[in-house]
């Protein structure tokens, strides 16, 4: 998640193979067969719209696996530089770049929803408040105790809780306006923001907005933002105006999702083709058809290009077309992580980190690489001499993580079905 926002990393293509990405596959639907033979007996009351918290607990569980790859993948192997990467490589990077898109969409979608039981003024304060408790914990808990177990400070990176907290607070000014105005408001600010792609400016309000860049350097300390706040905001203000449809009837509001999905990655398709407006990164012939592909798939994350989004939106709304008012059994468990999605996220990192300090451990004698992040170049931690771990071991580490934290979140998923204490919605 780290490393690789600087030069991006992943598991090394040392031990990579063509069939990686097929094992990725099958140890993915080994783990839903497991999980879900324990998710059968857990009640789950329908207060929530099951289509989306699939849609979000599917991407929880991608996002894992980027995160394995940050502490197990050799930090100096870039999974989208088409001259290094491997087709298996490329595609378990590319695959979690749905993550954020959906988690920042289906954020302003649950904001509009949860007015079936807040005033607009009550929505506002909870949106103002859970903004700031999310910047608070990337800052604090999760750098600390998550990302770098230190407390040193020498490097702070400004992530996603961070951008989705100022998203929150953003939507929180405007709720008080007509939900099409909000609409149109995230609608324009992810078509244009590619217009200024070229401004080259370090000023610390434009790195903040839209141009990843260290915004504090000292000898002691870094601050780095690593997700500018435009166009996210526009995605969660997009998301709002979409909470609107779960109101209409299921077939008007199907056929709304089925057309929006298909005509966001039509649009995908034809503006990338055309290889002009809406990313900085033009895609280009490589030496196979294979890796034309990749390139042609290749998008700007950072700040999240207008094609991105429509790349990865796109099909997350036919996702959400597909499972609208039904919930397969076999991904039930998706379902179960999908409704206590901050719970899994605060959890997964510090136990991603804790199997990383095992394994260098049982492999050198000594753990404190582990507590080390003194620069951007090493970044949640020091890499240890020829750490780095090969594509399936990766994927069985991600597959160790998500079954170990299922339990919990059944646990947790019942506890808030049981409970409706105040702070249990800030989890």
């Amino acid at each position: 998640m780290v490393a690789r926002i600087l030069m991006p990393s992943a598991a090394t293509s040392r031990g990579t193979t063509p069939y990686a990405g097929v094992k990725g596959v099958r140890v993915f639907a080994t783990l839903l067969s497991t999980m879900s033979t324990i998710a059968q007996d857990v009640s789950v009351k329908r207060v929530r719209i099951e289509s989306i918290d699939i849609v979000r607990g599917a991407v929880m569980i991608l996002m894992t696996l980027d995160h394995v790859r940050d502490f197990f993948g050799d930090s100096g192997v870039n999974p989208t530089d088409l001259a290094t990467t491997a087709v298996p490589l490329f595609f378990t990077r590319w695959i979690t770049h749905f993550c954020a898109p959906v988690f920042f969409l289906l954020t302003g979608t649950g904001a509009y929803l949860s007015l079936s039981r807040k005033s607009k003024r009550e929505l506002s304060r909870f949106l103002f408040t859970r903004g700031l408790w999310l910047i608070f914990l990337e800052m604090v808990p999760l750098r600390c105790l998550g990302l770098q177990f230190n407390f040193d400070y020498h490097v702070t990176m400004l992530l996603v809780l961070w951008a989705l907290g100022w998203s929150m607070i953003v939507l929180s000014a405007l709720v008080y306006l007509p939900d099409p105005v909000v609409t149109a408001f995230g609608v324009v600010m992810i078509a244009t923001h590619n217009l200024v792609d070229s401004v080259n400016s370090s000023n610390p309000l434009w790195t903040i907005l839209h141009s990843q860049n260290v915004i504090l350097a000292t000898p002691q300390h870094v601050v780095f933002v690593a997700y500018p706040l435009v166009p996210w905001v526009g995605v969660t203000a997009v998301g709002y105006g979409l909470g609107r449809i779960y109101g209409w009837p299921a077939a008007r509001r199907k056929m709304l999702l089925a057309r929006l999905g298909v005509g966001l990655i039509a649009a995908f398709l034809v503006l990338r083709g055309i290889n002009g407006y809406g990313d900085p990164r033009r895609w280009a012939a490589q030496k196979s058809a294979a890796f034309t592909v990749l390139s042609f798939l290749n998008a700007t994350k950072y700040p999240s290009s207008l094609l991105f989004l429509l790349m990865t939106v796109g099909p997350a709304l036919l996702c959400m077309w597909a499972l609208d008012g039904r919930t397969p059994p076999a991904l039930r468990p998706v379902l179960i992580i999908g409704k206590v999605p901050m719970f899994y996220y605060l959890l997964h990192i510090p136990l991603i980190h804790a199997i990383a300090v095992i394994v260098c451990y049982v492999r050198y004698g000594q753990v404190h690489w582990m507590f080390e992040s003194p620069s951007l170049r090493h970044f949640p931690i020091t890499a240890p001499p020829g750490w780095g771990f090969s594509l399936p071991t990766t994927y069985l580490v991600w597959t160790v993580v998500v079954l170990a934290l299922y339990p919990l979140c059944r646990w947790f998923t019942a506890l808030k079905q049981r409970r409706s204490d105040p702070w249990l919605s800030y989890f």
